[in-house]
């Protein structure tokens, strides 16, 4: 279905394809892996026409194929939902999924709104998305909401090829098994995939082949049936991994000393009575199916939303937090799921970023010295590896890994007393994952305290001291770390 034949990119100084050759065949699944930074997405987007080759041809079905944009893409038969947001903020959600399409609603020069929001209902009731009505704004919606319609207007064309770049990580089990029927039923009806994800077992169970990258190399093309996640990984890094990156101590090792406490917190039909305590020095994992309020609740500790009763006061003080302005003063931090959204500014530099929260530290009498917002920058890069061009290289050309290390770096420059961090891993590496689990066991070591909300279990099971499940608003269960904990035993209480 579609060759591709010495593929070049290069940004600036950096080579982001070298001589790429692909060939994906009809009816097959392809999985695409890679570390953060390894050409990935950009060899997806040069075939969805987002990006442009500096050289090199593809051919789609026997004939030539240089798609100028997306539009072209799309009438090629060839769709993808990229990494991160490919939906347009304050449109309806049924004029994203048309967005290029309002022709076939439009007579005399008039949009037919309610012909256009019919068509879509339609579309989502198709894929189970019943309760996402196409009239709602995109931005009324959450990331995994705005994913999933992605993926219908996606499929709306009707594609021959779909490009599925880093979205599982962003779904719910619920929006996985979507996203597995779709793939599943494009396979049968002999159109093809192109499915980029970090998640290893999930790249082996539901791909026919696996390509791997590194460097904007291609380094080998291995059946999916005859490889294990080990194998995946020494070709992605180019050596051998520990097989576990998770911390391998068990004994309940944090101070008896409560540093923060939640009590009695409401949220109007999110959240219910929930009640905890956080010691210092321990990493307080905090887990659920996704729309079970968790990700609301970190929201409400760093004071981003407002709660509708209860508290959270920080004990040595006992300061109560109702606001960011609160968190910030008493050394809590955030690191939100959505990166791009809600924790960069993916239009300004690194040093930008990563210096932002500090500004009014480092100011004397109204200004700022450029050589020191420079020096705390570079300091705050470099303490995480960043893997950059210069500290004013701009963060929408920064892999996914990398962009999670500035969201990180800005606010560990700060020296905070507690990190609430959700899905801090979502769409990494195993080699950028094993880096930030490596980071938080030694903040764990520092006293530091940390609530990780996450919908990865062995994540929460690897790097937890105590694991609180959220079931519809409340508290189900609350899991001490041990080595015998299963995956199946949590679920029971999530569902």
């Amino acid at each position: 279905m579609l060759k591709i034949k010495n593929i070049n990119k290069t940004f600036i100084t950096t080579k982001a394809l070298d001589n790429v050759k692909l060939d994906i065949n009809r009816g097959e699944i392809r999985g695409l892996a890679g570390e953060n930074g390894s050409g990935k997405s950009t060899l997806a987007s040069i075939i969805a026409g987002i990006l442009f080759p500096d050289c090199g041809q593809m051919l789609k079905d026997g004939k030539k194929y240089s798609p100028k944009n997306m539009i072209e893409a799309n009438n090629s038969k060839v769709g993808i939902i990229v990494q991160e947001l490919g939906t347009i903020e304050d449109l309806s959600v049924g004029m994203n999924i048309f967005l290029g399409k309002e022709d076939s609603f439009t007579k005399f020069g008039f949009l037919n709104k309610k012909k256009l929001n019919n068509s879509a209902s339609i579309l989502l009731k198709k894929y189970g998305l019943e309760n996402i009505k196409p009239e709602f704004y995109i931005n009324e919606l959450r990331l995994e909401e705005r994913k999933l319609v992605e993926l219908v207007k996606a499929l709306y064309f009707d594609p021959d090829l779909l490009i599925i770049d880093e979205t599982s990580s962003t779904l719910s089990q619920f929006g996985r098994g979507i996203l597995y029927k779709v793939i599943q039923k494009l396979k049968k009806d002999g159109k093809s995939v192109i499915f980029i994800t970090h998640d290893l077992a999930e790249i082996i169970t539901y791909t026919d082949n696996i390509t791997i990258m590194k460097d904007g190399k291609i380094i080998d093309t291995i059946n999916s049936m005859k490889v294990d996640e080990g194998d995946i990984k020494k070709l992605m890094v180019g050596r051998k991994l520990k097989n576990k990156y998770y911390r391998e101590d068990f004994d309940t090792i944090f101070a008896k000393e409560i540093i923060l406490s939640i009590k009695n917190l409401n949220l109007k039909n999110v959240l219910k009575n929930i009640t905890f305590n956080l010691h210092r020095g321990e990493i307080l994992g905090i887990g659920g199916l996704t729309n079970c309020g968790m990700h609301d609740l970190g929201e409400i500790i760093f004071g981003l939303k407002k709660k509708a009763s209860g508290y959270v006061i920080l004990n040595k003080k006992n300061n109560y937090i109702n606001n960011i302005y609160d968190a910030l003063n008493n050394g809590i931090i955030y690191v939100p799921k959505d990166r791009d959204k809600e924790g960069l500014m993916t239009m300004s530099s690194i040093k930008d970023n990563i210096i932002l929260p500090s500004l009014n530290s480092i100011q004397k009498k109204g200004f700022i010295s450029p050589l020191l917002e420079r020096k705390i920058a570079l300091s705050g890069a470099r303490e995480l590896d960043l893997k950059m061009d210069s500290i004013d290289q701009l963060c929408m050309y920064l892999s996914g890994g990398n962009k999670q290390k500035v969201v990180l770096s800005k606010w560990l420059i700060k020296d905070p007393e507690i990190l609430v961090v959700d899905c801090p891993t979502r769409g990494i590496d195993v080699n950028v994952k094993s880096s930030i689990y490596s980071l938080m066991e030694k903040l764990r070591l520092q006293g530091k305290s940390i609530i990780m909300i996450s919908e990865e279990l062995q994540e929460l099971i690897g790097m937890s001291d105590r694991i609180i499940i959220l079931k519809n608003g409340e508290i189900s269960k609350i899991f001490n770390r041990n080595k015998n904990l299963a995956e199946e035993e949590i679920i029971q209480y999530m569902i």
